[in-house]
C-alpha cells in the first residue's frame, strides 16, 4: 500500500510584530511534522511565543543542497513540511527556491500560506505607483557591481525595489544618486512593523544627507524603493536615446546622425536635430 506524500506549505512569518502572524499559518506549524527554518535560533522566540513545540531543522542557503534531500524523502513518507524564513515570506530573497522546484518536478504538493512580505508591505505605504514595479532583491556587495546594477535599471518606468542591509544602506544610497541623478525620488523604509519603523521619502541626495546626519536611520533592516523613470514634456531625450545620438554625432554631421538616431530610436527627427544644436552650444 503506498503512502500519499505530505504537503510543503510555505509560511509567512512576521517582519517584526508578531501579532502579524496569521491564526492559519500558526495552526499549520503546529499541526506539521518538522518545521525547515532558515535560523533555528532566530525562529524559536516566536515558535515559543505561541506554544508551538514543534521540532525545527536549520535549512539555509549553506545547507540547502545537503539538507533538501532529507526533507524530501521525509515529505516522500507522508510528513507534512513548514518551510519558513527568518521573517517575511520564504523565498523572497530568502532560501527555499531549490527545495520547492525539486516538490514541483517530484509531484509534492507545494501550498503557500500567505502573510507579510517586506516588499509589499513597503510598496503599501511608499506613495509610489504600485500598479507596476519590480523587485530587484539585495544590491551587489561591491561598488562596481552595484553602479553596473543600478544603471542597468536606470530608464526603468517601474517602481524599483530593493532590499538592503544596515551595513551598506548609505552606500547604496551614494550609488543610487550616481546612477539615477540626486533627484530620483527614493522611499526609505526602516524596521517596518517594529518600534522605530521609519518611512522617509526624498529626492536621494536630500535623503543621503538625512540618513548621514542621524545614525539611527543606519540602523536595522531597509526596504528601497526608486521611483521609474518618467519623461516630462520638459526633459530631453530619454537616456537611451540621448546615448545613440551622442554616439552619432562623433562619428558624423548633426543632420545625419538626427536622422539615423530617428529611425533607430522612433524619437522626432527635428527635436534629435535641435538638442544636438543645444548640445554644441554648450561646449563651445
Amino acid at each position: 500500500m503506498s503512502i500519499e506524500s505530505g504537503v510543503l506549505y510555505v509560511v509567512a512569518t512576521p517582519i517584526g510584530n508578531l501579532g502579524d502572524l496569521t491564526p492559519r499559518a500558526e495552526q499549520i506549524l503546529k499541526s506539521v511534522a518538522l518545521i525547515a527554518a532558515e535560523d533555528t535560533r532566530h525562529s524559536k522566540p516566536l515558535l515559543h511565543h505561541f506554544g508551538i513545540t514543534t521540532p525545527m531543522l536549520a535549512y539555509h542557503e549553506h545547507n540547502e543542497r545537503q539538507v533538501m534531500d532529507k526533507l524530501l524523502q521525509r515529505l516522500r513518507e507522508g510528513d507534512d513540511i513548514a518551510l519558513i524564513s527568518d521573517a517575511g515570506t520564504p523565498l523572497i530573497s530568502d532560501p527555499g527556491f531549490p527545495l520547492v522546484r525539486a516538490c514541483r518536478e517530484q509531484g509534492v504538493r507545494v501550498s503557500p500560506v500567505p502573510g507579510v512580505s517586506a516588499a509589499i508591505t513597503a510598496l503599501s505605504v511608499a506613495g509610489l505607483p504600485t500598479d507596476r514595479f519590480v523587485f530587484e532583491g539585495f544590491p551587489a556587495r561591491t561598488q562596481a557591481a552595484r553602479l553596473k546594477q543600478f544603471e542597468a535599471l536606470q530608464d526603468e518606468q517601474r517602481t524599483i525595489v530593493f532590499y538592503e542591509s544596515s551595513h551598506r544602506v548609505l552606500v547604496s544610497l551614494q550609488d543610487i544618486a550616481q546612477a539615477f541623478g540626486a533627484d530620483r525620488l527614493v522611499v526609505l523604509a526602516r524596521e517596518l512593523t517594529k518600534t522605530y519603523e521609519t518611512v522617509l521619502v526624498d529626492p536621494v541626495g536630500k535623503l543621503i544627507e538625512q540618513v548621514r546626519q542621524d545614525s539611527m536611520q543606519q540602523k536595522g533592516e531597509f526596504v528601497l524603493l526608486i521611483a521609474g523613470y518618467s519623461r516630462t514634456q520638459e526633459d530631453g531625450l530619454e537616456p537611451q536615446v540621448e546615448r545613440v545620438m551622442r554616439i552619432l554625432l562623433a562619428e558624423m554631421p548633426v543632420k545625419q546622425a538626427a536622422a539615423i538616431a530617428a529611425k533607430l530610436t522612433g524619437e522626432k527627427k527635428n527635436k534629435l536635430y535641435q538638442q544636438a544644436l543645444v548640445w554644441q552650444k554648450e561646449s563651445s
